[in-house]
């Protein structure tokens, strides 16, 4: 059974930064996504990745946010520069067993609890 863990989010100013991490465990080669949601807005991709390291961003995470993992501690990070107000969301981890870099919501099977970050302006 594949589960998920995401950490650290938290409080950043504008313009700060904040690193994201998602634990996986239950299986190895997983295409391990960024999702988030704002308050009273629809679900958002942000960035993914594959097992081999091949990357897709949002436009509105693109020269601002990067995804990496790595593969000894299966773990994916979403390290995130220059942060906006409307950054602010929770952010969730998402994992499938494809190598394909997906960004709709429905191809993920596996979705983490989420975890909160807030920017103030």
């Amino acid at each position: 059974q594949v589960q998920l863990k995401e950490s650290g989010g938290g409080l950043a100013q504008a313009g700060g930064s904040l690193r994201l991490s998602c634990a996986t465990f239950g299986r190895t080669r997983l295409g391990v996504g960024w999702f988030r949601r704002a308050p009273e807005k629809d679900e958002e991709f942000v960035a993914t990745i594959n097992w081999m390291g091949g990357t897709l961003y949002a436009d509105s995470a693109k020269g601002r946010f990067s995804i990496s993992r790595n593969n000894g501690t299966n773990t994916v990070y979403l390290r995130m520069d220059r942060l906006r107000p409307e950054d602010t969301a929770v952010y969730y981890c998402a994992a499938h067993e494809s190598g394909v870099l997906f960004s709709s919501r429905g191809a993920y099977d596996y979705w983490g609890q989420g975890t909160q970050v807030t920017v103030s302006s």
